[in-house]
C-alpha cells in the first residue's frame, strides 16, 4: 500500500483505538494482513474453542485457514449438517471471530444480521471476541457507519447471496421488509461491561465489505 496511505490510516486507527480503549475494548493496528494474523493467534492462545460468524475478512488475512490446520478447536459451522447446532456452539467458544459493518472514529461498531448469530454472539456468550476490520470500514460518526453497513455492506451480501431484495438490484438501501432482507438486526457495540472481551484489529488494508 502507498507510504501517504499507510501513514494516514496509522493515524486514523490510533484515534480509532484510543475511541475503543475510552468504551473499555482493546484496539491494535496492524500493517499488514500477516500482522493481523499474527495478533488473531495470539489472541486466540492455542488450544482455544474458536467459531466465527461470516466474516469474509478472517478468511482474506489467512485466519480461517490456519485455525483449521493449527491447534485449536474451531467449530466449523460450515461443516455442520445441524447449523443450528453449530450456532448453538458458539455461545460457549472461548474466541468468536467477527468483522465490522462499520465503526467510528470514537470506536463505536455497528453489525446488521439476517439471522442474528453473529450480532447475539458479539453481544453475549463467547469469552473473547477479536474483530479483524479494514481501514474502508472505518467512518466519521455512528450516522455514517449506519449508512455505510445499509448502503455499502448489506446490498453486496445480498448480491453475493443471491437474495431477492431491492438493494441486490439497485445496490441501495430501501429499508424494507422483503422475505430475503438480511437486515433483520442491527448490533451497536458503542461500550463492553467486560474488560478484555472485546478486541479490535485494525488492518491497513481493505478488507471485507
Amino acid at each position: 500500500m502507498n507510504e501517504n496511505v499507510t501513514k494516514r490510516n496509522e493515524l486514523l486507527a490510533q484515534k480509532v483505538i484510543k475511541g475503543l480503549e475510552s468504551r473499555n475494548m482493546s484496539g491494535y493496528w496492524a500493517a499488514t494482513r500477516e500482522e493481523a494474523l499474527g495478533r488473531a493467534l495470539e489472541l486466540i492462545g492455542e488450544g482455544s474453542s474458536v467459531t466465527m460468524g461470516g466474516a469474509m475478512s478472517a478468511h482474506e488475512i489467512g485466519l480461517v485457514e490456519a485455525l483449521k490446520t493449527g491447534n485449536y478447536d474451531f467449530i466449523d459451522r460450515d461443516a455442520y449438517e445441524d447449523k443450528r447446532a453449530a450456532m448453538l456452539a458458539a455461545y460457549d467458544a472461548d474466541v468468536f471471530i467477527s468483522s465490522a459493518n462499520a465503526i467510528t472514529e470514537d470506536g463505536i461498531m455497528v453489525n446488521i444480521d439476517g439471522n442474528a448469530n453473529r450480532v447475539s454472539a458479539i453481544a453475549q456468550g463467547p469469552r473473547k471476541v477479536v474483530f479483524i476490520v479494514g481501514m474502508n470500514k472505518v467512518c466519521p460518526d455512528q450516522d455514517s457507519a449506519m449508512k455505510r453497513a445499509r448502503n455499502v455492506a448489506a446490498p453486496i451480501n445480498t448480491q453475493r447471496f443471491g437474495l431477492n431484495t431491492p438493494c441486490t438490484k439497485t445496490g441501495a438501501c430501501a429499508d424494507c421488509k422483503s422475505a430475503d432482507t438480511i437486515c433483520c438486526q442491527f448490533l451497536i457495540t458503542r461500550y463492553s461491561r467486560h474488560e478484555g472481551r472485546i478486541h479490535v484489529i485494525l488492518v491497513n488494508d481493505n478488507l471485507g465489505f
